[in-house]
């Protein structure tokens, strides 16, 4: 690459041999890898010397068109140097060669995104060097042959499974089955096709000098950051591009020198349940990339780990009970420096165990729940600090359901538990297939004989993974437990046919688009669709909860219209309800006749006729809601309907209707048409529809009130409704339509012989309430941000529409996020903002709430929380969430 532009401050930081340069608070810098390995080389453990190119280079790269900075290639050579120095070896050198790694490392963990190369620095001269030094000719090919076949996928942009191919290919003829069975002479063989097979497609041999191989791996790490998987991994983790990653160019330590050699990655603690205990896989006679991208099913670190997996071959804790001692002095050195759950990579070379990675490990939620109470009450961490460990939105995982135990199974194997959690669907073998029927709306389970960075997409898009090869550690449990999808891996007598079925051994096959359920809490894989249960929320999950209300400021509530979601959100520790939408209420078949009775009636007296038919149901919901929410606040929106929701669309609709009514046919078939809107999502509804027709709103309140004080007089218990009057843009409006609320609160009260105290208020959801909030607070005991429309009438943007070209924005860069699952802050936010203060100069003690679905978006919640809203209002399988959310965000507010 050309040089050119320039970029401030070290390029290049050092670490190894017993020193570095970095640290782990330099992450923004050196990225996660980078730094952690510069602190594991400061605690003295031991780590292969090696250097990072910091992210700032990165930035530089992209910024000056794919050039480096100034001064870069000098750094590089004078770190390689010292290196050199470490090691004893030299690059390129014939007799003594030192060989690299060259891997990515952003600040942000980005699990097999991003390229890396191994045993960079080989080539035809320093391959004989390497086996006459290290006295293992077949260890020295065999690394050779990895290279070649590595560099040409991440470099040269061949494909990985042409090499597969041949060498495949090349067992076959011979009646290999394990690479192992390979001899230093057969690697040779292996070799020479693979440089032909590059020279064939490139038209030019495979590279022999190490230094263009070098800066070549350079290239194409920073290259692969705005590879097609990184940008979905980033758009889905919400990882800035600015960010970049570094890169971390390494002495090799080598796993495949023979039977007292290895290769493995550990979690100081189960990432599936947080059990504390170690976790992990190893291979004899390996390199790394074998664990993690599942081509050969390694063995358990542990006994325990081997007895409960049912696999015969020895632990490292029985194959090298030394190393393994070892092993675990530096876990519990690690997890007590960085006082958490570490993932670990580690290479054992001919006995001498290296250290070549350590990072905060990815978990599930549940693990996540335990890990931080753990580690807490083994006082590691205080509540605050466990509180802010767990991510909210993983909480998703543990808030829907399991397998019924108790419900029929039809076995059909069995893999290994990657990723806890159940899931049903219809199988689908490539990750294309899957994010094509995810969103025609259907569930699939993607089965693979092992993911790829590739299927990143797909994976996202499944209701859960099945694979044939892998372990606990592969691509697909790992990638998997990060995104909260049930996962089992290593489903060993599953293969896969080239026609799109998979056969099962014993002779059961399973077809394109046949249902399977996978339980990635067991690994076992089921015929067919089976039944799920709720699950029960106690344990670490109460204790955490616990804990995060005693830090939270804002309340929350539930967005809930039915006595089973009122129930739900309660479970869930909702607070009260925030947003009942009663136009909800109305879509069953008896009760959307009269609805639309009403809306067709062309005189005050039909529609009180047909309003009197709707009474009894809506006291009796307001009853139901205010039995199960007794003691805490109900705030109910009064009719909010699109006319085109309720309006019948057919000649036999309109008929019915009629004949309910009474009326003519033709009178209500012309009234239909008269009150089609062209944009029915900004025409006649919200408190238009209630000042139009104010008999409407008028029935609404009394069965409210009516509710509220037959409760109040059967349970003796307080009831507080909350009525709220949606779609106002001037205070004309509200306080026309409060003046007949409060008549006809009074005369429920005058009839029933009692007073309670209610609150009238409005949603927020129009950008001229907000700029007027001043004004419209006059009227208004509490302002709930309807963020769903207010999003809507501030970008122009209809959410029914907006998804044919929205996720092109997000993925183009135009818009950080879908602003319908996200707070637009900068605009949306500004409007927010601007009715708190207005509503809040006014009347200081303001209730202000948010029930959008942002009102469950725990980086909305975290805006709330700014603002000093009073309370969140979710959907009730997201309330957990937000108290989760909402104490964090107190907790970074103070700090």
């Amino acid at each position: 690459m050309a040089e050119g532009s320039t970029t401030p401050g070290k390029l290049v930081y050092a670490f190894g041999g017993g020193d570095a340069e970095g640290r782990t608070g330099m992450k923004d810098l050196l990225g996660g890898k980078g730094a952690n390995l510069a602190e594991m080389a400061s605690l003295g453990l031991p780590v292969p010397p090696g250097f990072t190119i910091t992210t700032e280079v990165c930035t530089a790269f992209y910024a000056n068109g794919r050039q480096y900075p100034d001064g870069l290639r000098e750094e590089v050579a004078s770190a390689l140097a010292k290196v050199e120095e470490v090691v004893g070896a030299r690059f390129g050198d014939a007799s003594n060669p030192l060989l690299v790694s060259v891997r990515s490392g952003a600040r942000a963990s980005m699990p097999g995104m991003m390229d890396t190369v191994l045993n960079l620095g080989l080539n035809d001269e320093t391959a004989k060097g390497l086996a006459e030094r290290s006295g293992d000719e077949r260890f020295a090919y065999d690394s050779y042959r990895r290279f070649i076949q590595m560099y040409a996928d991440v470099v040269l942009g061949m494909a990985h499974h042409d090499f597969e191919e041949i060498l495949d290919d090349y067992k076959m003829d011979r009646d290999y089955v394990l690479d192992t069975e390979l001899s230093a002479s057969d690697w040779r063989g292996v070799i020479a096709e693979y440089k032909r097979a590059v020279e064939h497609r490139l038209g030019e041999p495979f590279p022999q000098d190490p230094q263009a191989q070098l800066w070549g791996a350079i290239d194409a790490v920073f290259g692969s950051w705005m590879n097609e998987r990184s940008k979905t991994y980033r758009r889905l983790n919400n990882i800035p591009e600015a960010w970049g990653t570094a890169v971390n160019v390494q002495a090799m330590v080598f796993g495949n020198m023979g039977q007292t050699s290895a290769t493995g990655v550990a979690f100081t603690r189960d990432p599936s349940t947080g059990e504390n205990a170690i976790y992990g896989e190893y291979l004899i006679n390996a390199q790394g990339e074998d664990v993690v991208a599942g081509i050969r099913t390694p063995q358990s670190l542990t006994r325990d780990g081997r007895e409960r997996q049912g696999t015969d071959g020895p632990s490292l804790e029985e194959a090298m009970p030394e190393t393994y001692a070892e092993l675990l002095s530096v876990f519990e050195t690690l997890e007590s420096h960085y006082r958490d759950m570490q993932d670990i990579e580690f290479t054992i070379q001919e006995g001498t165990l290296w250290m070549l990675q350590t990072r905060t490990g990815k978990r599930t939620a549940k693990a996540a729940l335990k890990i931080a109470v753990d580690l807490c009450e083994e006082g590691k961490i205080d509540a605050r600090e466990a509180v802010m460990r767990v991510d909210p939105s993983a909480l998703d995982q543990l808030l829907h359901p399991t397998l019924d135990p108790d419900a029929p199974r039809d076995l059909l194997t069995r893999g290994l538990p990657a990723s806890p959690g159940a899931a049903s669907g219809e199988v689908v073998f490539s990750a294309d297939e899957a994010e094509a029927a995810a969103n025609a709306g259907r569930r699939v389970i993607l089965v693979r004989v092992e993911t790829s960075p590739e299927d990143i997409h797909g994976m996202h898009a499944a209701a859960g993974i099945l694979t044939a090869r892998g372990g606990m550690t592969s691509h697909a449990a790992v990638v998997a437990r990060g995104m909260g999808r049930p996962c089992v891996c290593g489903a060993g007598d599953l293969r896969m046919e080239k026609d799109g079925e998979a056969v099962i051994a014993g002779g059961r096959r399973i077809g394109r688009g046949e249902a399977i359920t996978i339980d990635g809490a067991t690994g076992e894989v089921f015929f067919g669709a089976v039944p799920t249960v709720e699950p029960e929320l106690s344990g670490d999950f109460a204790t955490l909860m616990g804990w995060a209300d005693g830090f939270r400021r804002m309340g929350v509530r539930a967005n809930a219209e039915t006595p089973l979601d009122a129930k739900t959100a309660r479970g869930f520790g909702a607070e009260g309800i925030g947003l009942c939408r009663t136009e909800h209420m109305f879509f069953d078949a008896e009760r959307i006749l009269a609805v639309r009775e009403m809306i067709l009636s062309e005189s005050e007296s039909s529609r009180q006729a047909a309003l009197a038919k709707l009474l009894p149901h809506q006291r009796s919901d307001f009853t139901e809601l205010f039995t199960v929410m007794r003691g805490l606040p109900v705030t109910v929106r009064l009719l909010d309907p699109p006319l085109h929701e309720f309006l019948p669309q057919s000649d036999e609709e309109i008929a019915e209707v009629a004949r309910a009514a009474g009326a003519d046919p033709e009178a209500f078939s012309r009234r239909a048409r008269q009150l089609e809107e062209q944009n029915p999502m900004l025409g006649h509804r919200g408190c238009r529809l209630g000042i139009s027709y104010p008999e409407i709103y008028e029935m609404q309140v009394r069965a409210l009130m009516e509710a509220a004080c037959d409760v109040v007089a059967e349970t003796g218990e307080a009831v507080v409704p909350e009525v709220m009057v949606p779609l106002v843009a001037t205070r004309a409006e509200l306080s026309r339509l409060r003046t007949r609320i409060e008549a006809v609160a009074d005369a429920v009260f005058e009839e029933k012989g009692r007073r309670l105290d209610y609150l009238v208020g409005t949603m927020i959801e129009l950008p001229r309430a907000a700029l007027t909030a001043d004004e419209i607070a006059g009227d208004a005991e509490f302002f709930s941000f309807g963020t769903n429309d207010l999003t809507q009438t501030t970008f122009g943007l209809s959410r029914d529409d907006a998804g044919s070209f929205l996720p092109a924005y997000v993925k183009n860069g135009l818009l950080p996020q879908d602003p319908f699952v996200s707070l637009d802050k900068e605009g949306v936010g500004a409007l927010v903002r601007i009715a708190a203060e207005k509503g809040r100069a006014v009347k200081p003690d303001l209730k202000l709430g948010i029930c959008g679905e942002h009102g469950g978006d725990p980086a909305s919640i975290a805006f709330c929380e700014g603002v000093g809203l009073t309370y969140v209002s979710c959907s009730p399988y997201r309330v957990p969430i937000a108290r989760l959310a909402a104490a964090q965000a107190a907790i970074a507010t103070a700090a």
